[in-house]
């Protein structure tokens, strides 16, 4: 018998591609999707990608979602959202994945990145990391999960293998990195707009970028000491994917890009969703996909390591990898339901 699921909000980017990838799922069944701007509205009328998937199933109010009796609810919300709900619905449900960023970080560390007091710090110890190929035995020990951002998830398991070696200075880390539009969110602003995205890059977010957290955190936890990064985003005409591009100050001697590479694939080699190639990745070997495309490169002429990641920012940096972790919390096969190859040409 399926696992009953919820989607709270269910409209958005993140929402429509968990109803995606969640239809494919052999042990899912999607009981409830709601979005209060859209509720009576039916998913296959706002969005009619998945009209035969989901012909009857409309959107709801969250006050009006009937949550009793469901194994696991994603919680698809903006920012600052889901902490206002999240205690009772820690009450009705077992298990909650949220795809926001209320409960990635400790409540001081959210305030200083946030600007913000948490209004539910109390909650926050009750959330896993949802990074599984770092945290994955402390996910299997939760009962919810935190599932990282989309920038986080790729500059951070990048850059893990460099750093659990010890073969990388912990500061002065680099992490340039584009996202295409739909990072942003389906809601209406200037700058994503066509006529404002096409043809143009832009960096945005300097020096001061909330994800910055998520990844030195991350990267604390793999290196086992304190790490800073300077992390600048950059937003490029594309719809979906990201491409980070990291560097790294060697500490140790002796470095090749072959023993390099030959590392990146022993630490990963256990890892169903990320790829090592010796080809510089591109976006669109992950398009739709629950992968991770990664390469490596020791410059003996600057004496820099530069490594490169990319993924699709809606897949494993969003609603695949929030699959991903409720697999995990359920007790089913990781990769259950989820897409490993990507959508060429």
């Amino acid at each position: 018998m399926a696992y009953r699921i919820g989607v709270i909000g269910g409209s958005g980017y993140t929402g429509v591609e968990l109803l995606r990838i969640l239809h494919a799922h052999p042990e899912a069944e999607v009981s409830i999707a709601t979005a209060d701007s859209n509720a009576g509205a039916k998913v296959g009328e706002l969005y009619p990608s998945l009209q035969a998937a989901y012909p009857h199933l409309a959107f709801t109010s969250i006050e009006n979602a009937e949550l009793e009796g469901l194994d696991l609810v994603f919680v698809a919300l903006p920012h600052g959202a889901s902490q206002s709900i999240m205690t009772s619905l820690l009450a009705t449900v077992p298990h909650v994945v949220d795809l926001g960023a209320d409960f990635r970080l400790p409540p001081a560390l959210y305030k200083e990145w946030y600007g913000e007091e948490h209004t539910a710090p109390e909650l926050q110890g009750g959330f896993a990391f949802g990074l599984p190929e770092v945290f994955r035995s402390s996910i299997k020990g939760s009962a919810h999960v935190a599932s990282p951002g989309c920038y986080p998830t790729v500059s951070s398991l990048t850059l893990a293998p460099l750093l659990a070696n010890g073969l990388v200075a912990p500061e002065g880390i680099l992490v340039d990195a584009m996202s295409g539009v739909s990072g942003a969110g389906r809601s209406a602003k200037v700058t994503s707009l066509f006529s404002e995205v096409d043809g143009t890059i832009a960096a945005y977010g300097l020096l001061s970028h909330r994800h910055t957290a998520e990844i030195e955190l991350v990267l604390s936890h793999v290196a086992g000491a304190p790490v800073s990064v300077l992390f600048t985003p950059h937003l490029v005409p594309m719809v979906r994917g990201i491409h980070a591009t990291a560097h790294a100050r060697p500490i140790q001697s002796g470095l090749s890009t072959e023993a390099l590479l030959a590392l990146y694939r022993e630490y990963y080699a256990d890892e169903p969703f990320v790829v090592v190639t010796d080809a510089p990745p591109t976006t669109k070997a992950c398009l739709g996909a629950n992968t991770l495309h990664i390469t490596v490169r020791y410059d003996e002429r600057t004496d820099s390591v530069l490594a490169l990641g990319v993924i699709d920012n809606l897949v494993k940096g969003a609603s695949g990898q929030a699959i991903q972790n409720a697999n995990i919390l359920l007790g089913i096969p990781e990769a259950t339901g989820l897409p490993i190859t990507g959508l060429m040409p």
